[in-house]
C-alpha cells in the first residue's frame, strides 16, 4: 500500500465510485431526503464532464484505486479580464481523508488546469459554517471580501 494521492481527470468508468462522493457532497449541503438533488440533474452534470462543448470539468483524487475526493470546475468569461476565469464549484473528500492533503491536492490541480487554460484567477465559495474547509482555504487562497447574494426564481 502506498500513501501517494493521484489526481486525474474523471473517466466515464468512474461513475459508480464518483456517485457516492457526489451524493455525500450534496447531503453535506442539505440536498438529501425530500430536498435531494433530482437524479436527472446528477446525470446531466455527469454528461457535461464528457461533452467537449461544455466548459465544465471534473477531477478525482485516488489512492490504491479508491476515489478519495472529487472536484468540479468550470470556465467563464469576465467583464474586466480578457482570459477565462475558473470557478471551482464543488470540492468534496471522504471524511476519513480530511486533513491528509487530498483537498489541497485537488485545489492545486485546478490551479494548474486554470493556468493551462490562460485563466488568471480561480475562485470559489463555501458556506460560512464550513469551518474545517475554511482552514484549508485560508492557507491556499485569499478571501475576496465579496458577499454572495442570490434570488431563487
Amino acid at each position: 500500500m502506498t500513501d501517494l494521492i493521484r489526481i486525474r481527470p474523471v473517466a466515464a468508468a468512474d461513475f459508480t465510485a464518483w456517485l457516492p462522493l457526489w451524493d455525500a457532497y450534496n447531503a453535506f449541503y442539505g440536498r438529501s431526503g425530500e430536498t435531494a438533488l433530482p437524479r436527472d440533474i446528477t446525470l446531466l452534470t455527469w454528461a457535461r464532464f464528457f461533452d467537449g462543448y461544455e466548459p465544465m470539468y471534473a477531477m478525482v483524487a485516488e489512492r490504491d484505486d479508491q476515489l478519495l475526493g472529487i472536484v468540479h470546475y468550470l470556465f467563464h468569461r469576465h467583464t474586466t479580464m480578457a482570459g477565462p476565469i475558473c470557478y471551482l464549484q464543488d470540492l468534496y473528500t471522504l471524511e476519513s481523508e480530511r486533513g491528509k492533503g487530498v483537498g489541497r491536492a485537488l485545489i492545486e490541480a485546478v490551479y494548474e488546469r486554470a493556468k493551462e487554460a490562460g485563466s488568471s484567477r480561480v475562485y470559489w465559495q463555501t458556506h460560512e459554517t464550513n469551518q474545517t474547509a475554511m482552514r484549508l482555504y485560508d492557507s491556499v487562497a485569499e478571501k475576496s471580501g465579496f458577499v454572495v447574494y442570490r434570488k431563487a426564481l
